[in-house]
């Protein structure tokens, strides 16, 4: 209860002082620090990779509001399908832009969205699921990879578990809320995999384990060192407040983060062959 306090507090603090990324804001630039574990990146004044075009759009949730979604399609894309990427609770698009730059650099057509239902007092995390698959029906989504942050994570779970399209489910940092994501693994058919930080409290001391427990699908990847924030990028002074640790490392592990997870993604639309699967990642 005290952590939720006062993240709703800075939350509202935030809005008020013009701190929490708008919608119509221009997306972020690519974190440097991210972009050093990428050596084939190659960028454009203001931070825009050339290789990589991102198109904005909207579309209406069954509730009415508007998903503002980015598009982030790659020149030469080696695949025509699609990854459909959840922001963490109360977060926005704007702390995923540099997976969703990391994945179009590697020719993968991803979509990242605003949630708009969810409020303080109650995450919508079915309905953010069930949004994701409409910000892909709205793109003609053929195949997709659902994958999220944190509440973001969950969302994606859902999505993946309700949608016949879905290739597999990837979470970064799950947390689950009223095992609901235990319910949703538990009815999946298809892949899911895991990226997990240390236990806190921002990760409700690493209770996204028990949905990886639901499913013999699961696989997990523990970042040993990693904290919440670490699963965003880039991150921002309102996650640090709340979630760093006082005695944390030094240097943040999201430019590995990223890597996992976009390996982990690849891996769902080009499985490896059967030798290198069990070896590829580690079950959960």
């Amino acid at each position: 209860m005290k952590f939720t306090a006062i993240l709703c507090v800075c939350l509202v603090l935030a809005g008020c002082f013009g701190l929490v990324a708008r919608e119509d804001e221009p997306t972020t630039s690519f974190d440097k620090e991210v972009a050093e574990a990428l050596p084939g990146a190659s960028f454009s004044p203001g931070g825009d990779r050339s290789d990589t075009h991102v198109e904005t759009g909207a579309v209406d949730s069954a509730t009415g509001c508007a998903l503002h979604y980015r598009l982030y399609r790659p020149t030469t894309a080696r695949t025509k399908d699609l990854v459909v990427l959840g922001h963490g609770f109360l977060r926005s698009q704007e702390r995923m832009v540099d997976l969703a730059r990391a994945l179009a650099e590697e020719g993968i057509p991803t979509v990242t969205l605003d949630f708009c239902n969810s409020r303080f007092w109650d995450g919508r995390h079915v309905r953010n699921g069930l949004d994701m698959i409409r910000v892909a029906d709205a793109l003609d989504a053929k195949r997709i990879v659902y994958a999220g942050f944190s509440a973001g994570g969950l969302a994606a779970l859902v999505a993946g578990r309700n949608d016949p399209r879905t290739l597999g489910v990837v979470a970064l940092d799950l947390v689950d809320a009223g095992r609901l994501g235990e319910g949703m693994a538990a009815g999946l058919d298809r892949p899911l995999i895991g990226l997990v930080g240390d236990p806190s409290p921002c990760n409700a001391e690493n209770n996204g384990l028990a949905v990886f427990s639901a499913t013999d699908r699961a696989a997990v990847e523990r970042v040993t060192g990693a904290e919440h924030c670490d699963f965003e990028s880039p991150t921002d002074w309102l996650c640090r407040l709340v979630c760093k640790r006082d005695a944390s490392n030094a240097a943040a592990p999201r430019r590995d983060i990223i890597a996992a997870a976009t390996d982990a993604v690849v891996s769902l639309f080009e499985p490896p062959p059967k030798e290198k699967q069990a070896g590829q990642w580690a079950g959960g």
